[in-house]
Parts: C-alpha cells; structure tokens; sequence
C-alpha cells in the first residue's frame, strides 16, 4: 500500500462513520495532514473522542492494519480512485474511504442502481416482489444495492444473483467478518459476480449502531430506493429518509391494510415521501426519464 492508503487505513481504525465533524475534517485537510493535526494533539481539546485520539493512533500496529487486506478481492477504495462512488459525496458526512471484497469493477454498474430494503421478517408476499423487482431492475441493465441482511436484502440479493446481473451489499461489520452468519452462502455468491461494501476496516464487527449509520450509504450510492416491506419503525424507514433529503427517487410497495409489515411502506405513501410501484413497468417509468 502507498502512505496515502496506509493513512486512511489509520483513519478508519480511528473513526466511526457518520460524523459531520470529523468527515470536514478530513475533507479540508487531507488523510496524512488529518493524521499529522492528530499526533499533534490539535483535538484534545475536542469533547472525549478527541482526547482519546493522540493515544489511540500512538497505540496502532499499522502493518496488523494492513495486513486485513492480505486476502485476495480485499481491497481499499479512496477519493483518489477513478471508481470512488461520487454519489457517497453527497452526504454531510461522507466516508474518508471503504472497503470492498469482491469485483471491484461492480462500480462502474453504480450509474443505474436500485437500493432495494425493507424488514427482516417479511412476509411470503414481501419476498416474492423484492426478488422480482430485483431480476426485472437487473434485466433492464440495472445493479441492484442493499444491506446483505436477512429478509427483503437477502431477496433482493438473490433476486439479481438468479438474474445473472450485478449486486451490492453493504455492510454494517467488516467485508471478513461476515454478519449476519447464515447469510454466509449468499455473500460468496455476491463476491463471485459483485461486491461486498463497508466503511470499516475488514475484521470490524459488526454492532447495532454501525447498521444505523451504514444505511446512508445505501442511500446515497445508489440512483434510486425502493421499500419492498417495512414496520411503522424501522431503519428502511430511514434508508427512504436520507435517499428523499437526498433527492433520490424513493418508492414503495403498497400491502394489505392490515398488515403490520406493510405500515412503513403506507407511512411514505401518505407522507409523499415515496411514490407507489406496483411492477418493474411503474418503476421504469418514474425512473427511466432521470437517468
């Protein structure tokens, strides 16, 4: 690896994703000036995360860092990559750099993706469409992008597998550490023909909160978010969120009325936060004419 890689190696070790703070940081300075301002103690001063940083980059064993990346189709991505996805810059809090495991040429399919999310306990009806909308998006020439949990993420994922097109899952943990573990199978599936995606080094687990935040990315890097099932709370919810404060198209998938699978899809109805699909036809034509 050159310095400039070994250095946003570092910041990942250093940093959890989805700081507005630290991301400008990172933006106005550069990864080795970052570093430097932090050896320098420029942050002590900076709430609890920033006393701790001085000791915590001390304490690091760069080459154990580096070494998460021995594995072959483990690679890193930063800004100074020709495949860095431009979509993630439009966060407030965009990633320093990812990390991927897989077909790194899986993101140049970026320019026409479809996030597909939704509950990990969908109903025998919620399966059914996510996997047909993901091998009609794969169909029409569209990868398919999402979250590699259990549910409408599996389905989805399959969905395009079986379709012979491309997916994306990212991540809550890192792209060795692979979670949730019955979905073991399926992610050597998408490293075979697509790509496992995550904004925290390879052997990170993964936690509750790092899932929370991983959902922006789903947002961003993706043209498009579609919400297959979702309960009245849930993080599908606020995939649909970011993507619309994103001016992202967002759609979702009416259910029966009573169904408590389907409330979250219903919310963004009524609130207009997402339009109504119905098929790949209805999604084809919201989306088609903005690409």
């Amino acid at each position: 690896m050159t310095e400039l890689e070994i250095a946003h190696v570092q910041l990942l070790a250093l940093f959890e994703g989805g700081s507005e703070f630290w991301s400008q940081q990172y933006l106005e300075l550069g990864a080795l000036q970052f570093l430097e301002n932090i050896r320098a103690g420029s942050y002590a001063d900076y709430k609890k995360s920033g006393a701790r940083l001085q000791s915590s980059l001390a304490a690091q064993d760069a080459l154990a860092l580096v070494n998460q990346f021995s594995i072959p189709n483990i690679f890193l991505i930063t800004r100074a990559d020709p495949d860095w996805p431009p979509g993630v810059d439009e966060l407030k809090a965009p990633p320093m750099a990812l990390t991927g495991r897989g077909q790194r040429e899986s993101l140049r399919f970026l320019g026409k993706s479809l996030s597909i999310v939704g509950t990990r306990n969908p109903t025998p009806y919620g399966v059914r469409v996510a996997g047909d909308f993901a091998a009609g998006a794969v169909d029409r020439d569209w990868s398919v992008v999402s979250g590699g949990a259990f549910g409408i993420d599996s389905a989805a994922h399959r969905g395009a597998i079986a379709a012979e097109g491309v997916t994306i899952a990212i991540l809550g943990g890192g792209v060795r550490s692979i979670f949730p573990s019955g979905n073991e199978r399926l992610f050597a599936e998408i490293v075979e023909s697509g790509l496992l995606l995550s904004e925290v080094l390879p052997n990170v687990h993964a936690i509750p909160a790092r899932f929370l935040i991983r959902n922006r990315l789903i947002a961003a890097i993706s043209r498009s978010t579609l919400v297959v099932e979702a309960a009245f709370r849930s993080g599908s919810l606020r995939t649909a969120r970011e993507a619309a404060e994103l001016f992202r198209p967002v759609m979702a998938i009416p259910g029966q009325v009573s169904s408590p699978s389907s409330d979250g899809c219903h919310r963004l109805i009524a609130d207009r936060t997402a339009e109504i699909v119905t098929s790949v036809a209805d999604f084809m034509e919201l989306i088609g004419p903005l690409i």
